[in-house]
């Protein structure tokens, strides 16, 4: 395959995306009205980020129609991704007990039918002082807790499954807006696939990391071959000299095929802008295959991918 290609005048450098493995769960968050839903959805996946520092790494997925929830009433998807399923239960149940709990009219329900499974309503009954009830319909139980406001209703435990967390690509830009307009479009694009959450502001990272410091401790610090203001005093920046800005998109997804296709989605949009609209080119991070086992060739992958259809 040649060294060399681009997208609308873009070029994509032969870089890989290094991704490594975690444990995650879908979690339906429904409640009387959409509002409510994303409210009690939007505290929930709060401080999650990255797991370098939050615990966890959560995201809305999608928002889901009465016809698609449990109880028929609207909805939010949301995707949880822990290094292990201890801290994955963990944060499951603060969260939801502090977010979901404690938010007017919300429930929470299992989205993922897995084998494996980790306690929530199991966990989080005990708030009901010994007034909790249990229900179960079919296979599946649920808990009916006791609160002022009436009764907050979760199921006994959650599906869990193996996920793929650090999906990404850089976007190489002239200008701050550039490199903000090409991630803008590619956060839309990624919107639109399903199995994968961007758990950072907005679904874009300024503050892009590598594996390790200077200072003794710190587990991870600036990127600073990609950093603008660096390329002066460094021998080895990956900027040239007309690259002003850089911005990452971060993808965590339920398996690799989905990573993959959120990565092509969001390469494509961000492209589709064209050199003209400054955007220099496309790049991803990787620590040289020593940080996981899920690397993501960017140039296989566009050559691999359906292409995208005519307008």
């Amino acid at each position: 395959m040649s060294e060399t290609l681009e997208l609308s005048g873009v070029l994509v450098r032969p870089s890989f995306a290094e991704a490594f493995p975690m444990r995650a769960t879908r979690l339906l968050i429904t409640a009387e009205s959409e509002s409510w839903a994303e409210t009690a959805a939007r505290t929930a996946t709060g401080f999650a980020t990255s797991v370098i520092a939050c615990g966890c790494e959560a995201g809305i997925e999608r928002r889901l129609a009465p016809h698609e929830t449990p109880d028929e009433r609207p909805g939010v998807a949301v995707l949880f991704f822990a290094t292990s399923e201890e801290r994955l239960a963990d944060q499951l149940v603060k969260r939801v007990g502090q977010c979901v709990l404690t938010c007017p009219t919300a429930a929470a329900w299992s989205g993922l039918d897995a084998e494996r499974t980790l306690p929530l309503g199991r966990s989080l009954r005990f708030f009901g002082d010994g007034y909790q009830t249990s229900k179960r319909i079919g296979s599946r139980r649920f808990w009916r807790i006791p609160v002022m406001e009436g009764e907050f209703l979760v199921e006994d435990r959650v599906g869990v499954t193996k996920g793929v967390g650090g999906g990404n690509f850089l976007l190489l830009a002239e200008r701050p807006e550039a490199a903000l307009r090409a991630a803008e479009a590619a956060v839309a694009a990624i919107a639109r696939v399903p199995n994968v959450i961007l758990p950072f502001p907005g679904g874009i990272v300024r503050s892009g990391s590598k594996v390790g410091s200077r200072y003794k401790g710190l587990a991870a610090s600036t990127n600073h071959r990609y950093c603008p203001t660096l390329r002066g005093l460094l021998a080895d920046s990956a900027l040239p000299p007309e690259v002003g800005s850089v911005l990452e998109i971060v993808i965590d997804g339920l398996d690799e095929a989905s990573v993959a296709r959120a990565m092509v989605e969001g390469i494509r949009a961000a492209c589709a802008l064209g050199r003209a609209s400054g955007l220099v080119a496309v790049d991803a991070g990787n620590y040289g295959g020593a940080l996981g086992p899920y690397h993501f060739h960017l140039h296989q992958l566009l050559a691999a991918a359906t292409p995208p259809a005519a307008p």
